[in-house]
């Protein structure tokens, strides 16, 4: 019991850019309706961090890159998720751990506590990420592991883009998303997703316990 009301008390902060890639159509129906709108219901995503300030106790967490395989067969909420952590080769060990007990939900705070005990860790694996691009037309590459190439929306009509925002003020992982349409793989871990022309979201996080 002290030992985990040690881990709780540990302080932890996280500010930066997110670049999430699923397989639901367009907006999500998870933000919307607490369920995939995908066509087998599943949820498979590709999340992307770019940790532009952070700590962890006394572990400085900012300027790290990081991502997620992530593999629900249903709605998160109903669990039985896997995933596969994908970190920097740089990255030091008390960071990883940092990291690890952060995004796991074990010392608390939103979104974590809730998205944490809906999947179980498959592995970490260890890639040099990249991050290219500008706004929707973003490419994140971790080599060997995944890809994803974002695009916005198009007007179905002309071509044209098609720009979308949404607005979320009870949002949990973001309030405020730019939406577009991505293309993304993922094989790590034993675990393999993708999608093609899916859903995808560009977002600022403001994360702590």
């Amino acid at each position: 019991m002290a030992k985990a009301a040690t881990a709780k008390s540990t302080r932890w902060a996280l500010k930066g850019r997110g670049y999430e890639f699923c397989n639901c159509d367009f907006g999500c129906g998870c933000n919307f309706g607490g369920f995939p709108n995908s066509s087998d219901g599943s949820c498979r995503a590709l999340v992307g961090l770019k940790i532009e300030k952070g700590s962890c106790g006394k572990v400085n967490l900012s300027g790290l890159k990081c991502a997620a395989i992530l593999n629900w067969p249903k709605a998160i909420h109903e669990g039985n998720g896997k995933c596969v952590f994908i970190v920097e080769p740089t990255a030091k060990d008390k960071q990883i751990e940092a990291l690890a007990q952060i995004f796991t939900g074990k010392l608390g705070g939103m979104p974590w506590e809730l998205l944490g005990p809906t999947f179980e860790v498959a592995g970490l694996v260890k890639s040099k990420i990249s991050i290219e691009g500008k706004g929707l037309k973003t490419i994140i590459k971790a080599e060997g592991i995944a890809e994803a190439h974002g695009d916005t929306l198009k007007n179905p009509v002309t071509g044209e883009e098609h720009l979308v925002n949404v607005d979320l003020p009870a949002g949990f992982i973001w309030k405020k998303g730019e939406c577009g349409q991505g293309t993304f793989r993922a094989n790590g871990a034993g675990v393999s997703i993708g999608a093609e022309k899916s859903n995808w979201i560009l977002y600022n996080f403001s994360w702590k316990n």
